[in-house]
């Protein structure tokens, strides 16, 4: 019984009823020819309460509800959530759908409002963008049924603490994938890069068709055989190909949600997963105040479900990043000339010029890209009309860190340091196509 009465909960319609009656059986004390109507509506109101009640949980018919929750969420990105309720009643339902949505998502106001039919089954989706990585739980899904008369609710409890791990953008990796292999890539701004001559890694002599580079005509064989013949190259493969992930405190700020660290760390996981597609070496790890979330660049068939899973526990730590510590780092542990795509931060020049000694002293051994962001804040705010002199102010020192931006992508290049200047959400593509541009210009 006293399960009962605590799935029980009184409609909006049951109240409105009630005070209709409790302000009749008022009004008939002026005017007494109402009590006998007002009467008669009090029982039919307690008999139509009675009945609604035995429909809902006398009955044999019930609810039945499931959450379809992914076995893991994709950070950055909209995750498909799914509820299905079938109803075995014998009469149409109406129902409404409270899920209670992890506490990360701080969405107090879900429901959804739906009817089924008698035996009817539906299926009903939402999405969910998280924005960090991690544990979330799902509490309760809470289903609410009414009879046609509407007058109380009975509650159906299903799916009681479900855990589901958010991981870096799967999502996007599949994305990228699925354009590469329909060649559809450019839809998203990849460039078409003209290939600068080509590789010297020679793979075989074949027949010449029309097409081929008449400057690869293999003259000896072409005499011995009588017929045209044409080396054949491929691009060099198997080249290390690290991403160096900044963890320290100019990595926590934040754009759309997202924290620059895992901007960075989704672009990793795409970047890695096209250079295994390439033939190259993919490995990663991350630096602060030490060195951690090492992944040696290898060309192995769970290559990226181990840069999957170290990317998932990367956290920012709030520190200054010692890039002399990584320089003694790279020195030690990557023998191999290497692409190392540097995913950091610098807002002034001041802060690239305690950096670049030891920038430099990478690139002399490495193909260094140093990969940082644009503020999209700053860069809004400038282009706003201002209409104070404060504003002006505002904007005068908006548009010098703006600047600046450009000041240290000039420094760097000007001593030999590949850089990319990207818009948070454009990071991945831009990284994308640095890689592809270097493959095809054969700088590495």
């Amino acid at each position: 019984m006293k399960s009962i009465f605590s799935n029980t909960y009184l409609e909006k319609r049951f109240f409105i009823v009630l005070s209709g009656i409790v302000i009749g059986f008022l009004l008939s004390y002026i005017f007494p020819n109402l009590m006998g109507a007002i009467k008669l509506l009090f029982f039919i109101f307690v008999l139509a309460f009675v009945v609604d009640f035995l429909l809902l949980f006398a009955s044999k018919g019930m609810l039945v509800g499931q959450r379809n929750v992914p076995e893991k969420l994709s950070n950055g990105d909209d995750n498909e959530i799914e509820i299905s309720i079938s109803n075995s009643y014998l009469f149409t339902v109406s129902i409404k759908i409270l899920d209670e949505i992890p506490h990360q998502f701080q969405k107090r106001d879900f429901n959804i409002i739906a009817s089924l039919a008698k035996g009817d089954e539906k299926r009903f989706t939402y999405h969910l963008r998280p924005t960090e990585r991690g544990v979330y739980v799902f509490g309760n899904l809470n289903v609410f049924a009414k009879s046609p008369l509407s007058l109380v609710a009975k509650k159906y409890t299903f799916c009681n603490q479900q855990e589901v791990s958010v991981y870096p953008s799967f999502l996007q990796l599949r994305k990228y994938n699925l354009m590469a292999f329909t060649n559809r890539l450019f839809e998203y701004g990849l460039k078409k890069i003209r290939r600068i001559g080509h590789t010297m890694e020679f793979e075989q002599i074949k027949d010449y068709v029309q097409g081929d580079d008449i400057r690869n005509i293999n003259w000896k064989a072409t005499a011995k055989r009588g017929q045209l013949m044409v080396n054949q190259f491929q691009d060099e493969r198997s080249q290390p190909i690290y991403s160096i992930i900044d963890k320290g405190r100019v990595m926590k700020m934040p754009f759309d949600g997202l924290s620059l660290l895992d901007y960075a760390v989704n672009s990793s996981l795409v970047i890695s997963n096209i250079a295994l597609k390439k033939q190259d070496k993919a490995g990663m790890f991350s630096f602060s105040n030490k060195i951690e979330n090492r992944v040696v660049a290898e060309k192995r068939s769970s290559q990226m479900n181990l840069i999957l899973e170290t990317l998932y526990n990367i956290k920012t730590n709030f520190v200054e990043s010692d890039f002399s510590l990584l320089y003694a780092d790279i020195k030690r542990n990557i023998n191999h000339r290497s692409l190392l795509l540097l995913y950091t931060n610098f807002e002034t020049m001041d802060a690239l010029d305690r950096q670049l000694p030891y920038l430099q002293a990478i690139a002399k051994h490495h193909l260094l890209v140093v990969i940082f962001f644009e503020n999209t804040e700053l860069n809004r705010f400038v282009t706003e009309k201002a209409q104070t002199t404060h504003q002006i102010f505002e904007k005068t020192i908006a548009e010098k860190f703006v600047y600046e931006k450009k000041l240290i992508v000039n420094e760097l290049r000007k001593h030999g340091i590949q850089t990319i200047l990207t818009k948070p959400e454009d990071l991945t593509i831009n990284t994308i196509n640095k890689y592809l541009e270097i493959k095809a210009r054969g700088l590495l």
